[in-house]
């Protein structure tokens, strides 16, 4: 096999000379960022195309949180007996967060898979994809506030200056939604069994992160009180309380965006790594 039947074969399935590079996957982030307009329209479109033909249209995402709220609010403020007025906003919040958290991750493992035509057919970078489902799954978290608007004028809480905070902190989940998504989605295009695994994950991830219970309940539980700590080592516990602890006036606990700063990097750094590495094989996997 002479040299150039080699450069050949390397360049079909995405190795060609200098496609991998550092340069190339900053490149495709930056292109995709520059498309924003294209996959803001698409985002949008998205969501319009769900609930088309709906009366309510778009409304419908926040009644059926709102629904699904108020249920597990009132379910599990009678187990655990404590005052429905705290307790609702804490499950009603805690699941608008998770919504975003989960969607980034669940349709992350898919994003390119669900975009083969796209990715095959429309010469744009791999980013676009990205960019497009964590703004879908922004749009869909501000379609939900309007259920935490009503929780504070129902159930007053003592909000302060604090609540600007929520604002960082939901970027910081939109900055991790991105490095999730490239990550699970290029694996994933290689190995079909990645989405199935995550989703199994992500439901377990569900129950082990206090959303529909509160870590002060069960610390209030001599019993219970030292396991009830070990959810620190929970990282989706940090990435909820970035957000929600503002939002419901709390006291803001700076571990948790320290911990949450720390993945960021960390997270950036390896995602980066996996678009520069397998950034041009994706085409040739989906």
């Amino acid at each position: 096999m002479d040299d150039s039947t080699a450069g050949r074969e390397r360049s079909a399935w995405g190795d060609a000379p200098g496609s991998r590079s550092w340069a190339r996957a900053f490149g495709d982030l930056s292109a995709g960022w520059r498309q924003r307009q294209l996959w803001g329209h698409l985002g949008w479109q998205d969501i319009k195309q769900r609930y088309r033909r709906s009366v309510l249209g778009p409304l419908w995402i926040s009644i059926s949180m709102g629904v699904i709220a108020l249920g597990l609010g009132i379910l599990y403020s009678l187990l655990f007996q404590t005052d429905i007025k705290t307790f609702l906003p804490h499950v009603a919040v805690g699941l608008l967060i998770w919504n975003f958290i989960s969607g980034c991750i669940l349709e992350g493992s898919e994003v390119f898979i669900a975009n083969e035509g796209l990715i095959k057919f429309l010469p744009a970078p791999l980013s676009l994809h990205v960019y497009r489902l964590v703004w879908r799954q922004t749009l869909f978290f501000l379609h939900n506030l309007v259920i935490w608007a009503i929780l504070m004028i129902v159930f007053p809480h003592p909000l302060g200056w604090s609540l600007l905070l929520a604002i960082p902190g939901f970027a910081l989940l939109a900055i991790n939604g991105g490095w999730i998504s490239i990550l699970s989605g290029i694996l994933a295009t290689r190995f079909r069994d990645i989405p199935p695994i995550i989703a199994s994950v992500v439901q377990l991830a569900f129950y082990m992160t206090p959303i529909v219970w509160s870590v002060d309940i069960l610390s209030g539980n001599a019993a219970v009180r030292e396991r009830a700590q070990l959810v620190e080592i929970n990282p989706l516990y940090h990435f909820l309380e970035i957000v929600r602890a503002p939002l419901l006036g709390q006291e803001i606990v700076w571990r948790s965006w320290i911990v949450v700063g720390v993945i960021t990097v960390v997270g950036w750094g390896v995602g980066l790594l996996c678009m520069r590495n397998y950034r041009a094989r994706v085409a040739y996997w989906v």
